[in-house]
């Protein structure tokens, strides 16, 4: 088994039918695939106050507005 075999999986983005199959709030995990972002950084960001869209958090959790996700990639309506 080399490197490549252990090493973490490499997060792939989200298809432009996945990003609007999306109901209408999706988790911070969702919205970091569809933005390309880590685990570490969008929470990091999100804890900053700086994150790309607006954030709902919800007790321990943050939830992320799809509409505002989408319009953010350019895919609103």
């Amino acid at each position: 088994m080399g490197v490549a075999d252990t090493a973490r999986p490499i997060t792939r983005g989200m298809s432009r039918a996945e990003l609007l199959a999306l109901p209408a709030a999706v988790d911070l995990e969702t919205a970091n695939r569809a933005l390309g972002l880590g685990r570490s950084k969008g929470y990091e960001l999100a804890k900053r106050g700086e994150y790309p869209c607006r954030l709902l958090r919800l007790g321990n959790s943050y939830r992320v507005v799809t509409a505002e996700l989408q319009a953010l990639l350019g895919l609103a309506a």
